[in-house]
């Protein structure tokens, strides 16, 4: 770029943080209803540079200023997928879109709308955010969180003031309007008790005592299935819920897992630390990342990814410290088992003695219809709930119901957690303020710092259900479904049976820091989304409650593949940035390695008169790179197999705890199943009018504005790192959009200078709008195995050739 141009963008960029400086008032109090001193909350701004790939550093004063800024970033990049999220945490969607229709699964798994809206609005209606919002620090928000929400809230609605919504999905949509800094926390809310309430909310809005009749109440449209399944009155079978609940939250951590590592100082080639951080996330909706930088000169300085509508960088890196986060196994619930009053099913006995329910009624307004009312019954514990979605119904009958405890509806402290780790200079910050804060609902926290450390951590906020209370405590139900889901299920009518509490612990009823499995300082620590046992295969971790996941168990293929690689690595040494972006790419498939050969072998007989099948799978080679050929087959035929053939006839060697990542192997060709499994593959494929033989990306792409991309990566079921979660299209095309998978990667070190040494890459692009110059523009990297080298430092964003600056301001 010529020196004059650089000069003048130099000039602009001095000017306007020079009105920014001028402009930005100090940090005034809290008010996170948007009412009180601030009931316009005008006159904040901020300053946006605009990097490649429409990337935000946002400068600002202090916190409300720099929650200004991020609002209004968004907003721009994400105003209709911000809006539909705002109506769901109101309570709206059936007033806009019907009852009926289904939410896209973001901020909770209700089936219909009407759920939906008939959870949120109870939430609405019994003030909860409001009270966590006034619960003061350190088990409420901190003051700095309650500015950044009130500034977020004035920033999305002056970009909506002074911008013309272009979207097509939203453009001239009368439910895109302003929010407050409550819509902001009870987003937060949302966010927080997706493990708990938020994965019962059909449950919570259908239960209903059995004196009720049988079918939808006069009014109501949108029927929950977990009513139904409670109507026929019958208690749950208890090894069948115990097989539900495990499914149940296998399939969560399946759908919605992650993977991180971090290295320490002795494996690098500096002896610094190294982190990549590959999340797996929907490819659409509210549960995006989305990428900025936010510093406040002298307080903070953080890059990275957040949730769309939060207002802090959930997982990034700063100058001298690293972190990511991955799904654990904690399971962040549990269930209390009513014993009913013999008269009132609406009463139930503690100690002996009845208890009332408390009626909520709730009621929801619904587009062309009359409002639908309905009650919902809360106790002691939590809500009574009629199951744990399909899988898992609890009836309610005449003499039992069961109550849901979720202690992250006591939680609005996430983002105070993210908060400190932005600002942390070492691992030791980041664990401190795990330790502060207290505030992740259902993640693992790995990371590395310049220092050379590594750590993990499973902080999560989870029921102080200790094995011993669960013993002790457990109804039949709970004796199947604890040990094998870490679902537990305590007799309610005994006040003994309630979680107890820790000392240092910053909330009644659950775990505090020092329970939390925790490693420091190996050569690598690592999480597929298993439980915390082997973060490090070479020091298992041992010790913890069974709620928090298991120890000695089955690892999936993700984990198996992923500890072989990474310990591959950290033997070998000298490990740079670049060896971690590889090892994004290496796109091995470890289910491949392990039966693709003996899956050869085995189709000559299983398949005599088809001998093409036989050799695509035997040259297949063991990846899912767009150009690998026979990875398609392999992929359905794996997939069809293993959902027919149950885990325990798979393989003929099988698990041993003393060999973990090699174990189980050798493919049970002999197993029923198999040869109708690869019958069937082979099958379907020439069906679709797709070649056995025909390269992976050829048919795993996506379309952005009649652009097709193609996209390397594999199932979850085949083991790929880079995990890739494909729509099947039956009609032909093979897999022809992506429902989630890798989302935003980060690959960070550092050099001994100033500035960290890292790599991003936002695998769907920074916008949802198809109008925008970040609509995919990252998605073809991402199909390339391109990154995006990080603009940190001051220095490195003026020299953007892409640079653009933007004064926001109200």
């Amino acid at each position: 770029m010529h020196l004059r141009t650089r000069l003048r963008q130099l000039a602009l960029t001095a000017s306007a943080l020079a009105v920014v400086t001028a402009t930005l008032p100090g940090a005034a109090a809290a008010d996170p209803g948007g009412r009180g001193h601030h009931p316009s909350d005008r006159g904040l701004s901020a300053l946006i540079r605009y990097t490649e790939y429409g990337i935000p550093h946002i400068v600002a004063k202090d916190y409300a200023n720099l929650g200004f800024g991020t609002g209004w970033a968004q907003a721009a990049d994400q105003i209709c997928t911000l809006a539909d999220g705002f109506l769901t945490v109101n309570g709206e969607r059936s007033r806009y879109f019907g009852p009926d229709a289904a939410p896209d699964g973001s901020l909770s798994s209700a089936t219909t709308n009407l759920s939906s809206d008939l959870y949120f609005r109870g939430v609405r209606d019994a003030g909860t955010v409001e009270a966590l919002v006034g619960t003061p620090a350190p088990a409420g928000p901190s003051r700095d969180l309650k500015e950044l929400m009130r500034g977020w809230a004035a920033g999305y609605n002056a970009w909506l003031r002074k911008n013309r919504v272009t979207d097509p999905a939203c453009a001239k949509a009368d439910w895109v309007r302003p929010v407050t800094a409550l819509d902001v926390a009870r987003r937060g809310f949302a966010v927080s008790v997706l493990g708990g309430q938020g994965r019962a909310v059909d449950g919570i809005t259908a239960a209903r005592p059995p004196a009720a009749p049988a079918g939808p109440q006069p009014g109501a449209t949108g029927q929950a299935p977990a009513a139904q399944a409670g109507a026929s009155g019958q208690l749950p079978d208890p090894d069948r819920a115990a097989e539900a609940a495990r499914e149940l939250f296998a399939a969560e951590n399946a759908t919605m897992g992650s993977n991180a590592v971090a290295f320490s100082g002795a494996t690098t080639a500096n002896g610094r630390g190294l982190l990549l951080g590959n999340p797996h996330y929907p490819w659409q909706g509210g549960r995006r990342f989305w990428q900025s930088q936010q510093t406040i000169p002298g307080e903070l300085n953080v890059s990275g990814a957040s949730l769309l509508g939060t207002t802090v960088v959930n997982i990034g890196f700063n100058d001298k410290v690293a972190w990511s986060h991955t799904v654990a196994t904690g399971v962040p619930l549990n269930l209390h088992q009513l014993t009913l009053d013999p008269g009132d099913p609406t009463s139930y006995l503690v100690d002996g003695r009845p208890e009332r329910m408390i009626p909520r009624q709730v009621t929801v307004p619904v587009k062309g219809g009359a409002p639908v009312t309905r009650t919902q019954w809360w106790t002691r514990y939590g809500p009574v709930v009629g199951g744990l979605g399909a899988q898992l119904p609890l009836p309610w009958t005449a003499s039992t119901a069961y109550a849901l405890n979720d202690p992250n509806a006591s939680n609005l402290r996430g983002s105070d957690t993210a908060l400190g780790f932005g600002k942390a200079r070492s691992t030791r910050d980041i664990a401190e303020a795990l330790r502060r804060t207290q505030g992740l609902p259902w993640v693992n926290t790995i990371a590395a710092d310049s220092a050379g450390h590594s750590y993990f951590s499973q902080s999560q906020v989870l029921p102080r259900i200790t094995d011993e209370l669960a013993a002790r405590c457990s109804t039949p139900l709970g004796r199947a479904t604890y040990p094998a889901s870490g679902v537990a299920v305590l007799d309610g009518s005994r006040s003994d049976c309630v979680p107890g509490s820790d000392p240092d612990a910053v909330q009644p009823g659950i775990f505090g820091p020092a329970r939390m499995p925790v490693l420091r300082d190996t050569p690598y620590v690592e999480n597929s989304n298993d439980s915390a046992w082997l973060t490090n295969a070479d020091r298992p971790l041992t010790g913890y409650e069974r709620i928090f996941g298991t120890i000695a168990t089955q690892r999936s293929l993700r984990t198996r593949g992923g500890v072989e690689d990474v310990a591959a690595m950290a033997a070998r040494g000298d490990l740079t940035v670049a060896d971690l972006q590889h090892r994004q790419f290496a796109n091995r498939a470890p289910a491949g390695d392990l039966a693709a050969a003996d899956a050869a072998r085995a189709c000559w007989t299983a398949l005599p008169d088809d001998p093409e099948a036989c050799r695509v799978i035997g040259a297949w080679d063991r990846t899912v790179n767009t150009d690998s050929r026979g990875a398609l087959l392999f992929d359905r035929f794996w997939r069809k197999f293993t959902a027919a053939v149950p885990s325990a006839r798979q393989w003929t060697v099988p698990f041993s705890a003393t060999d973990p990542v090699r174990t189980p192997n050798t493919l049970d060709t002999a197993a029923p199943g198999f040869a109708k499994a690869l019958a069937d593959a082979v099958a379907e494929l020439r069906a679709a009018g797709i070649a056995l033989d025909a390269p992976l990306g050829a048919h795993q792409f996506v379309v952005r504005n009649g652009e097709r991309i193609p996209v390397s990566g594999g199932t979850e079921s085949l083991g790929v790192w880079n995990k890739t979660e494909p729509v099947w299209n039956p009609a032909g095309g093979g897999y022809t959009e992506v429902a989630h998978g890798t989302s935003h990667v980060q690959a960070v070190g550092w050099d001994g200078g100033r500035c960290p040494v890292a790599r991003t890459l936002l695998s769907y692009s920074q916008s949802s709008n198809p109008m925008s110059p970040h609509y995919s523009d990252q998605t073809r990297l991402y199909a390339g195995e391109r990154w995006v080298t990080s603009r940190f430092c001051e220095k490195d964003i003026l020299r953007s050739p892409a640079l653009r600056v933007v004064v926001a301001r109200d």
